[in-house]
């Protein structure tokens, strides 16, 4: 998959600037070497993505500008009858976003990948439940993933994950860039709600998915040491 392809068709209709397409597809490398990187530490392939070229704002009043910035999303889509996960990549991440900041975000959208598939194959998820601001929204987002030290063996990119997602995902220079540099320019920005940035999949269709026996087997290895992880902390 051509992971510009987006981008690179909303500059040919002019929907952003020539110059802004150019940083994008410059800067990309740096989500290629992180996409690699994932797949290293973590032994495991990383799903269909591509970059969105707009701002992915959800309106909320309890953040800085009154609406909150989503840099990337995980999105289950079924096509030709096959259950597919994508991850869609924001061009302003991708255009401002430092390399340990693109990395750890990368990261934790493989965290909700693996979270997604896990629920998915055992029928444990029909629908996620809907959230009415931001701040339960990242609660609910943190206690249902995996813990990274289960799934990546890469000191330094568990260091950006730590940093970056205390309590939900915290970069305000990254916010600031987006708000002047995209947002306030009127580059494509794409508004949704927090219902929109949900799960929804019906049982019938989760039980035509024919699953990777490979991806399922590394899920059940992350487990077992997620588990061995939770009982030395309690001991």
């Amino acid at each position: 998959m051509d992971h510009l392809v987006r981008a690179r068709e909303a500059s040919e209709k002019g929907q952003i600037p020539q110059a802004v397409y150019e940083k994008i597809k410059e800067r990309f490398s740096l989500v290629a070497e992180g996409i690699k990187r994932i797949e290293k530490a973590s032994g495991t392939q990383y799903p269909v993505s591509y970059v969105e070229p707009s701002a992915i704002l959800t309106g909320s009043p309890d953040v800085a500008f009154g609406y909150g910035i989503l840099y990337a999303r995980t999105l289950p889509v079924f096509f030709e009858e096959r259950f597919q996960v994508v991850i869609q990549i924001s061009a302003p991440l991708v255009a401002f976003g430092l390399k340990g900041t693109i990395h750890a975000i990368l990261a934790h959208e493989f965290l909700h990948y693996l979270e997604l598939v896990r629920k998915a194959s055992r029928m444990e998820l029909v629908s996620d439940e809907i959230s009415s601001n931001l701040f339960e929204n990242v609660y609910a987002d943190s206690t249902r993933l995996f813990e990274p030290r289960a799934v990546f063996d890469d000191k330094t990119l568990l260091t950006h994950i730590t940093k970056k997602f205390p309590a939900g995902f915290k970069d305000y220079k990254l916010d600031d860039k987006t708000e002047k540099m995209w947002v306030s320019k009127g580059l494509p920005v794409t508004k949704i709600t927090l219902d929109a940035n949900t799960v929804k999949l019906s049982a019938e269709s989760i039980a035509k998915v024919a699953w990777d026996p490979a991806l399922l087997a590394k899920i059940q290895e992350y487990e077992e040491r997620e588990s061995k992880l939770r009982k030395r902390k309690i001991y």
